[in-house]
């Protein structure tokens, strides 16, 4: 009998286990998929916030390669070599500090809220009005490449009212009312479609003289609209 019992409690007991490793297996792969996680710039990445870190650090005289975008050993050493210089932990990571001390600051793809579609499909109906509607998609992913690269502003606002950068902001059509079409392309990319390929320009040759604009590599030809690198 007693045998019988202890073998029940070994049984209750390894059930018991066995929930509890279940329920903590799920409470944390729960936490893992809704916890975000900051990814710095570390041996490995590629992207154009590696390129800002290695223009940073060539400006600075401590990255002596080509500016590639991919941050191999050379570009880990110029930033063990910044860090030291700095004061910083030596980690051989672009982390917040190191970023913050080399003057670089990226933005992220803001939040599809009502008011950034808004704003977002102002600018495209202004800047797109004939255009196809990959087009007009075109138009806001150019917007959205902007705010993560280096050159340019963090935000939305920030893009589209920077000086100078629209023609329609300057000559009066972003004020003008906002085609229906212009409200599903902005939600597309704020969604993340970017039928460009990771543009940051455009122009209608048609329309420009700009020869800055004109020397810029183009990658894709949609509507009436040439898009840049």
């Amino acid at each position: 009998m007693n045998y019988i019992r202890s073998l029940n409690i070994f049984y209750k007991l390894m059930a018991v286990t066995i929930c509890l490793f279940v329920i903590s297996g799920i409470f944390f792969s729960f936490r893992s998929e809704n916890e975000s996680v900051v990814a710095y710039s570390q041996k490995g990445s590629q992207g154009t916030e590696v390129e800002a870190v290695q223009q940073s650090l060539k400006d600075r005289g401590l990255f002596f390669e080509e500016v590639t975008g991919y941050f191999g050993d050379k570009t880990q050493e110029a930033i063990l070599r910044f860090q030291k210089q700095q004061g910083l932990s030596q980690t051989g990571v672009a982390d917040e500090a190191t970023l913050k001390r080399l003057g670089i600051t990226i933005g992220s793809i803001p939040p599809a809220t009502q008011a950034n579609i808004n704003l977002l499909a102002r600018i495209i109906s202004a800047e797109g009005r004939g255009e196809p509607y990959i087009g007009q998609v075109a138009i806001g992913a150019v917007i959205m490449n902007r705010i993560e690269h280096p050159s340019f502003p963090d935000t939305l606002a920030g893009i589209i009212y920077e000086n100078g950068a629209f023609t329609a902001v300057v000559d009066g059509q972003f004020d003008e009312p906002v085609a229906d079409s212009a409200y599903d392309a902005a939600r597309d990319a704020l969604a993340g479609w970017d039928p460009t390929g990771g543009c940051i320009y455009y122009y209608n040759p048609k329309k420009t003289s700009n020869q800055f604009m004109m020397s810029r590599p183009v990658q894709k030809v949609i509507g009436d609209h040439y898009f840049c690198t």
